[in-house]
């Protein structure tokens, strides 16, 4: 299934806000990817967890990893584009880009969070900052 026809086929988030999970093998990828995708107002916030131990197989063998996670905080319609951005700037072959939606919360955090992202079609700079 394509990324679009993922997004596309699940359930659209009632507040319009998503979290997206995206693994990095280090410090140093995380804190480039997520300064990125917040200028890009891709994302109106990223946090960075470290500690992740991550097994899985891969090309039929069972690896295991340490890793980070990023938790970036956007828009679901901006999923396809957030996804593809992640695809060209990530070192995995596969990097792992899932999004969860936001069902609720602070209100003025929702909002903030749609002020510091851009709109649909909109270019990287219509967004405000008010953070």
């Amino acid at each position: 299934m394509s990324t679009s026809t993922a997004s596309a086929a699940g359930t659209a988030s009632p507040s319009g806000a998503i979290v997206v999970y995206v693994t990095v093998p280090n410090a140093q990828v995380g804190e480039d990817l997520a300064a990125k995708l917040v200028e890009a107002k891709l994302a109106a916030c990223v946090n960075i967890l470290p500690g992740l131990t991550s097994i899985y197989t891969w090309k039929g063998k069972v690896e295991k990893d340490s890793e980070l996670l990023l938790i970036i905080k956007s828009r679901h319609e901006l999923l396809t584009e957030l996804t593809a951005f992640v695809r060209a700037n990530h070192p995995y072959d596969e990097p792992e880009v899932i999004a969860l939606p936001i069902l609720g919360g602070s209100p003025s955090y929702l909002q903030w969070l749609m002020d510091n992202t851009r709109g649909a079609g909109a270019g990287a700079d219509t967004a405000t900052d008010t953070a």
